[in-house]
């Protein structure tokens, strides 16, 4: 214990030298270290969870109706504030500068589709609700820059920035900047579950609160899905037929209005691709977040399956503003530490991070709510961005709707090799986005490159010899093949 008390002694020592960063930072980063010190427990005792009932996870089509009146419905919305997470880079996808920038559909960035989905609400609706973007070190400048170009719009947009802390050198808990690497690489923002307390020390919180807003819906800006408002019936000309979307995100608001409910947290039914991702629980009379790093080896398994634990956190979070207050004055929001070890220049060195769905069980009369899919649909990789660029979906004031002209609920499963890792080069080897309402699976690797006007059905796999360039001719119908080289055509 004593040498956990001499690493902490050391690293105050260090972190008050470090000039780049607030006393509300070193403060935060110094706590964090002496909790992860500490061994708080991390694992879950197996026996003591429960599957929630559906008071705790509420089903959504049990959702009381949003108010008829128009005038009721502004005065819902203009309690609400939207935070888009944007401290991510694009780097994985071969891009520089934030994430939010990336080109998604017909042109228009992440970051447009937002604008322009809270302008059309705002217009619609008469009301006011703003934008803001929660950035890190890695995306401030850039961002700063490019919310200039939506200065006409009819949104407030506000940008902070997350907390930056200084990355552990493990050998000797020395904060990595203190021995030199004073570059963005001896730094690193901790995870969104810095969110809370840095929407407090930028002032924002209390800024939003001075205005009369009450609720701060919180979503990753690349989550194609995580929309506030989508109650439209449209006519989509391309498609062969009139559909209506109904997905009233102001009946959650409602709904977490009227219940008093402090913490909501979107969640959706698991499928196998979703078998690692977050699960709510209730645990000791709290509704809780269930991560895969906490479940006991031997339960891994069974944490996996989507026969018992059946819905997973999409991280679309719904919040009440004056309960992040409290709960960060008082200091309350310890949520689960998530070590996350790296190398700089052979150095090793660790950063302790923490996720904004693990606050769930400090707030009061917090619940889940089981929404349909298409309100989760993130763009991680350029398989995703295959799927949202294809006739899969259709864009309508800045929302990417599905086309029902696929019948299948689930997507497609993409399976792109290196070649298209890159934002770059996935765009050069497709003429254009191949027609995708009637595939199934599709597996692409090698030296591939895809025409105009190709329709893929069924299974459909293209692996390429090693050497040899193949090409998808124009106008190509694939259905359930298998295609090794030109001779396969």
């Amino acid at each position: 214990m004593a040498t956990d008390t001499a690493k902490i002694s050391q690293l105050k020592s260090a972190v008050a030298n470090l000039d780049q960063i607030s006393e509300s930072e070193k403060t935060g980063f110094v706590n964090l270290v002496s909790r992860y010190l500490s061994g708080e427990a991390q694992q879950v005792e197996w026996s003591k969870i429960q599957t929630p009932t559906d008071e705790v996870v509420v089903p959504y089509d049990t959702l009381a109706p949003t108010p008829e009146d128009p005038e009721e419905t502004k005065k819902l919305l203009d309690k609400l504030v939207v935070l888009k997470l944007n401290g991510g880079l694009g780097t994985t996808m071969g891009c520089t500068g934030p994430k939010s920038v990336i080109e998604v559909r017909n042109g228009l960035t992440f970051l447009d589709l937002i604008v322009i989905q809270i302008e059309n609400l705002n217009k619609k609706y008469g009301c006011s609700v703003p934008l803001l973007l929660m950035n890190s070190f890695n995306t401030h400048d850039d961002t700063q820059k490019i919310v200039e170009k939506y200065s006409n719009s009819n949104i407030e947009i506000h940008t902070f920035n997350q907390s930056q802390y200084p990355r552990l050198v493990v050998d000797d808990f020395v904060p990595l900047p203190s021995k030199g690497h004073t570059d963005k690489d001896g730094w690193y923002p901790p995870g969104h579950g810095d969110v809370f307390p840095s929407l407090k020390n930028s002032g924002k919180l209390d800024a939003l609160l001075s205005q009369g807003k009450e609720y701060v819906f919180v979503a990753n800006s690349d989550n194609l899905g995580a929309v506030v408002d989508l109650s439209i019936l449209i006519l989509v000309p391309i498609l062969t037929f009139d559909f209506r979307v109904l997905v009233f995100a102001t009946e959650i608001l409602n709904h977490l209005i009227r219940n008093k409910n402090e913490y909501c947290m979107e969640v959706t039914p698991k499928t196998l691709a979703d078998v690692k991702g977050g699960t709510l629980i209730s645990y000791e009379g709290k509704v809780q977040l269930l991560e895969i790093a906490q479940v006991p080896d031997q339960h891994v398994n069974e944490f996996k399956s989507i026969e018992k634990f059946k819905i997973f956190n999409t991280n679309n979070l719904w919040v009440n503003l004056k309960a992040i207050k409290r709960l960060v004055e008082a200091d309350a929001l310890k949520m689960e530490i998530i070590p996350n070890p790296k190398e700089v220049d052979g150095v090793k060195v660790l950063q302790l991070e923490t996720a904004a769905g693990a606050a769930i069980k400090f707030f009061d009369h917090a619940i889940g709510i089981n929404v349909p899919r298409s309100r989760f649909l993130p763009v991680k990789a350029t398989s995703d961005l295959l799927l949202v660029q294809s006739d899969l979906y259709t864009l309508v004031d800045g929302f990417v709707i599905r086309n029902p002209a696929r019948t299948i609920p689930a997507n497609p499963s993409i399976d792109l090799g290196p070649e298209y890792k890159k934002v770059a080069n996935f765009l050069s080897r497709f003429k254009s986005i191949p027609s995708i309402i009637e595939l199934d699976s599709l597996k692409v690797a090698g030296d591939v490159w895809f025409g105009a006007g190709i329709t893929l059905k069924g299974k459909v796999s293209i692996v390429a010899k090693s050497g040899v360039k193949l090409e998808i001719p124009d106008g190509a119908v694939l259905q359930n093949k298998e295609i090794n080289g030109p001779e396969d055509l």
